[in-house]
């Protein structure tokens, strides 16, 4: 085959899980960018939801993590499985000679996983990005370009988060087959608590975490001042390093307008970035930047950050982009899990010190 035709070939997709976020988030953005990419192979640990999610995009299917490795026509793997598969299913799909591969967040577990997906990584010259959509929107990509040096000077940062249950918006976007039946949890156990909240930060605040450290240069330095847990499913947790301020605020429940948005403000210049909820395919954010008396505001742009993180996939592994640092998804994914672990060690603390003042 020819460089040129290689280079111009639609490149093949396989994707591990078939989920919910393959069914109502990946195919749809698939389905958009059929010239460059196509899903060729659908595994699932289910055989039935393998075979159905496949036939709707005229893919094989599997219930085989080493069938869709080894399928000559799957050149980009994407890990939709539970995050604690995620590191060993990038590292077989690295060994397995893949052009690049996606992975949903979190990648890794803890900072050793990571490390070595990292190693392997190098080793085998395949690019990785982590499914965090809102680095690939085109809204904060336009904000990137144009916001100075606000990352250096920003002291407050904010993401504000007010969702309907996932459930609704997929439901939205298409016919879910086989969701998890949930159950309804018990708030007064301490130990549910805290695992709301380590789910919370590693499940949604995760997403807007890499645009905060964007914003923190000192981000290693962080500490918790308050965590709260917001019932049904939320969080209140402030934050500080030894220059930022940093609010994380989420609630999921029946009753409010969705509402995204991501803030970082310093004292000449603030940024205002609001997305589109993610299961509607809505278009992309738009970005509000204010610098003195200027006023810039970029978007809505055709795509979303979902599509855009496609193209970038394409566009590594037709080698017309460079893959980010591993050091950089190394530093997300320990930011987000420094403020998981603090959180939920300030949330001990807090009740060590109620259950002594009632002793």
């Amino acid at each position: 085959m020819s460089s040129h035709t290689d280079a111009t070939r639609i490149l093949g997709v396989g994707i591990l899980g078939a989920g919910p976020v393959t069914q109502a988030i990946h195919l749809p953005s698939l389905a958009r960018l059929g010239h460059i990419l196509a899903v060729r192979h659908i595994m699932d640990v289910d055989p039935t939801v393998a075979e159905s999610v496949a036939a709707r995009v005229g893919a094989a299917h599997s219930t085989s993590i080493d069938a869709l490795l080894g399928d000559p026509d799957v050149d980009i793997v994407a890990i939709c499985s539970p995050h604690q598969f995620h590191a060993e299913q990038v590292i077989a799909a690295c060994r397995a000679g893949k052009k690049a591969v996606l992975c949903e967040k979190p990648f890794a577990m803890n900072a050793d996983e990571a490390a070595r997906i990292s190693a392997v990584s190098q080793e085998t010259a395949v690019p990785i990005i982590v499914g965090a959509m809102h680095t690939f929107d085109p809204g904060w990509i336009a904000a990137s370009e144009d916001w100075g040096e606000l990352p250096e000077h920003a002291h407050t940062i904010r993401s504000s988060i007010v969702l309907p249950p996932n459930a609704r918006f997929e439901d939205f976007a298409t016919e879910i087959i086989t969701r998890p039946a949930g159950a309804a949890p018990d708030y007064s156990d301490p130990e549910v608590i805290k695992g709301a909240l380590r789910g919370g930060v590693m499940g949604l605040a995760i997403h807007d975490l890499p645009l905060i450290r964007r914003f923190t240069p000192d981000f290693k330095d962080v500490e918790v001042l308050e965590a709260r847990h917001v019932r049904p499913f939320g969080y209140v947790i402030s934050l500080r390093t030894p220059t930022r301020s940093i609010e994380l605020r989420a609630a999921m429940n029946n009753t409010w307008k969705p509402e995204w948005s991501f803030e970082a403000v310093s004292d000449d210049a603030a940024l205002r970035i609001d997305f589109t909820p993610s299961y509607v395919q809505a278009g992309s954010a738009v970005a509000t930047l204010t610098q003195g008396t200027r006023t810039t505001v970029h978007g809505p742009f055709e795509h979303n950050g979902y599509e855009g993180e496609w193209r970038e996939l394409a566009a590594l592994a037709t080698g017309e982009k460079q893959p980010p640092s591993a050091q950089s998804l190394i530093d997300d994914l320990t930011f987000a899990l420094d403020i998981a672990e603090a959180t939920v060690t300030h949330v001990d603390t807090r009740n060590a010190v109620v259950e002594g003042a009632r002793a």
